[in-house]
C-alpha cells in the first residue's frame, strides 16, 4: 500500500468513526446491552451497524445506480418499519425483568448475539438516507483524491474499520462499568433506553408525515 492509498484509508477510517460516534438508536442500544449484558453484547450490536454500514457504503462507492434507484423509492416504508421496529424494541425493553432467573446457556448466549447483529443491521438498513451520505463522502474524496476514485473498496473498508473500532471502543468501556450498577440501577437504564428509543421512533414518524 503506497503513501496515497494509506492516507485514503486513514481519511475513511475518520469517517467511518465519524459516521458512528454520534449517539442515536444504535449508540443507546449498544449502550444499554453492554451495560446489562455485557460487553459482547454491545459489541454484536454496534458490529451489525458498521455492516450495514458497509453495505450501503459499497452500493454508494460502486455506484450501483438500480439499487439506488429502488431504495430511493422504497424510503418511506423502509423509515416506517425502521420506526416500528424501534418502538418493539421499546416495548421489549420496558416490559423486561429486572434480572435473568437463570444465567444463559452458551448456546443460547450465541443466538443472542447473532440476534443482536442481524436486528441492528436490519435497522440501520431502515435508512436509506445512508447510502446517500455515503455517496457525498465517496465523491468528496474522489475530488480530492484519485485514489478513491481507483479504490472504492479501499474506502468502503477504511470506513468499517473506522465505525467497528467505535463500536469496539464503546462496548468495552461501556462493559467496565457494569459491576457497577445494582438492579435497581438497571431498571433505570433499561426504562430510560426504553422511552428514547421510544422518542427516536416518534421523531422518525413525525419526520414522515411532516413531508
Amino acid at each position: 500500500m503506497d503513501s496515497a492509498h494509506l492516507a485514503l484509508f486513514a481519511q475513511a477510517l475518520l469517517i467511518g468513526l465519524s459516521i458512528a460516534a454520534p449517539v442515536g438508536p444504535i449508540g443507546l442500544l449498544t449502550i444499554q446491552r453492554s451495560l446489562q449484558q455485557g460487553p459482547r453484547a454491545g459489541l454484536a450490536t454496534g458490529l451489525g451497524a458498521a455492516v450495514a454500514d458497509a453495505m450501503y457504503g459499497a452500493l454508494g462507492a460502486y455506484g450501483v445506480s438500480a439499487v439506488i434507484r429502488l431504495l430511493e423509492s422504497a424510503r418511506v416504508p423502509l423509515a416506517l418499519g425502521g420506526a416500528l421496529f424501534l418502538l418493539w424494541m421499546a416495548w421489549g425493553l420496558w416490559r423486561a425483568p429486572a434480572a435473568p432467573a437463570t444465567a444463559a446457556r452458551p448456546r443460547e448466549a450465541g443466538q443472542g448475539l447473532w440476534r443482536y447483529f442481524f436486528g441492528t443491521v436490519l435497522l440501520t438498513l431502515s435508512n436509506p438516507a445512508t447510502i446517500f451520505s455515503f455517496m457525498a463522502v465517496f465523491g468528496a474524496l474522489s475530488a480530492r483524491s484519485g485514489a478513491a476514485a481507483a479504490s472504492p473498496g479501499l474506502v468502503v473498508l477504511g470506513v468499517f474499520v473506522g465505525s467497528a473500532l467505535w463500536w469496539l471502543a464503546l462496548s468495552a468501556g461501556v462493559g467496565r462499568l457494569r459491576e457497577r450498577f445494582d438492579a435497581r440501577w438497571q431498571r433505570r437504564v433499561r426504562r430510560t433506553s426504553a422511552l428514547l428509543l421510544a422518542g427516536f421512533a416518534a421523531w422518525q414518524l413525525g419526520g414522515l408525515f411532516a413531508r
